[in-house]
């Protein structure tokens, strides 16, 4: 069932704003399919946009990632979708949001932490650093499979966790990884019975499960080491 918008006071003028955002988010099958059908290729733009703006961006970091990559592997193996273009839209709009990312927080990180902008989460951004004292690089890899950390990584690493060049190895590493494991999962998986009839249990599944794991690990994380990490 899709989200219904209603126009009935005030309050619904903010909800009808929301339901295209929430309707991407708990159908992004049937929003993708949606835009195949009537943007053919321009879907594509849509796509590159969506995983640039979720990795590049730090104040947007709830977007469909991995439900987004497990859809369009699906759609590839359907033959609704070419998988050498998805390939290279999924892989180069998610090293370039990261590369924007960690610019931004070389450049700007400082200010927008001391700013208290309510668009950032300070519990994510602590959880973020806690991944990075426990994995170091590695967590730009573990982070690709993580919704908010996916975001937040790349901008703690540029607020001087990681140089340019350590940075980018590792990002393109990851995205790869990444793009390709997941969007291998729909390819192939895409097909059976069960998946097809459960896509939202799936869909959710891609953004609870990771986000459940991420707070566990971060939280034993903080009592072992007993540290704040958002010292500089």
């Amino acid at each position: 069932m899709r989200v219904q918008c209603s126009t009935k006071g005030g309050d619904n003028t903010n909800m009808d704003t929301l339901y295209p955002y929430l309707d991407l988010l708990i159908h992004i099958d049937l929003v993708l399919k949606s835009w195949i059908t009537q943007h053919g290729d321009l879907s594509y733009l849509f796509i590159f946009l969506i995983i640039f703006v979720e990795t590049g961006v730090v104040f947007f970091p709830v977007l469909p990632g991995d439900s987004l990559l497990f859809i369009i592997g699906t759609f590839c193996g359907l033959g609704l979708m070419a998988p050498d273009i998805s390939l290279c839209v999924c892989l180069g709009a998610a090293i370039l949001g990261d590369q924007l990312n960690f610019w931004i927080g070389q450049h700007l990180g400082q200010k927008i932490i001391q700013s208290n902008s309510p668009w950032i989460s300070k519990d994510k951004l602590r959880q973020t650093h806690l991944f990075f004292e426990r994995f170091g690089s590695l967590t730009l890899v573990i982070a690709r499979f993580i919704p908010f950390a996916r975001t937040f990584a790349p901008f703690c690493a540029g607020l001087g966790l990681m140089k340019p060049l350590q940075f980018s190895m590792f990002n393109i590493l990851g995205a790869t990884l990444w793009v390709i494991g997941v969007g291998s999962l729909g390819f192939f998986l895409g097909e059976v019975e069960w998946i097809k009839t459960h896509i939202q249990v799936v869909v959710w599944a891609l953004i609870l499960i990771p986000s459940a794991l991420a707070i566990v690990s971060a939280l034993k994380g903080s009592k072992s080491t007993g540290e704040s990490p958002t010292k500089q």
